[in-house]
């Protein structure tokens, strides 16, 4: 219990850390000319999956909500509507942003369920023990000409 709790705050710290390097990458990449509003929302996936080293399911829930949470406040920060610029004002009118903005900030969503469950990019590793005698691949014809 008390591991898995270590991994849970070592998660916290890491999707913090990952939400705001995003936040403020998005900003840098918007001065360039792009537009990446996913990226909030994965680092702070990426960010938590692997600080916390082990597989959580309710992690990724967490940071699938937090990333989405994440990049309305970005989108808000960064592109407040010009009749109001209250954060409330722009939560009452989400259905207002465009299909392509309302898309980024599900994939961000989802990438961060993905990345925060399975600890980051290692969680595709299942076993790293080598295959057994009886997997191992039959011998090559010319191995036979003697």
């Amino acid at each position: 219990m008390k591991r898995l709790m270590i991994g849970h705050v070592r998660g916290l710290v890491g999707a913090i850390l990952g939400g705001v390097l995003g936040f403020y990458t998005f900003g840098w990449l918007l001065q360039q000319g792009f537009y990446g509003l996913m990226i909030p929302g994965a680092l702070l996936g990426l960010g938590c999956g692997i600080a916390a080293g082990q597989p959580s399911l309710a992690r990724g829930i967490a940071c699938g909500v937090a990333a989405v949470t994440l990049a309305i406040y970005t989108q808000w920060h960064y592109w407040e509507f010009k009749e109001d610029d209250r954060f409330a004002y722009f939560i009452t009118h989400l259905t207002s942003l465009s299909p392509v903005t309302l898309l980024m900030i599900a994939v961000g969503g989802v990438v961060a369920f993905w990345l925060g469950k399975d600890s980051g990019l290692r969680g595709s590793a299942r076993s790293s023990a080598p295959p057994a005698a009886s997997e191992s691949p039959a011998p090559d014809d010319h191995d036979a000409e003697v």
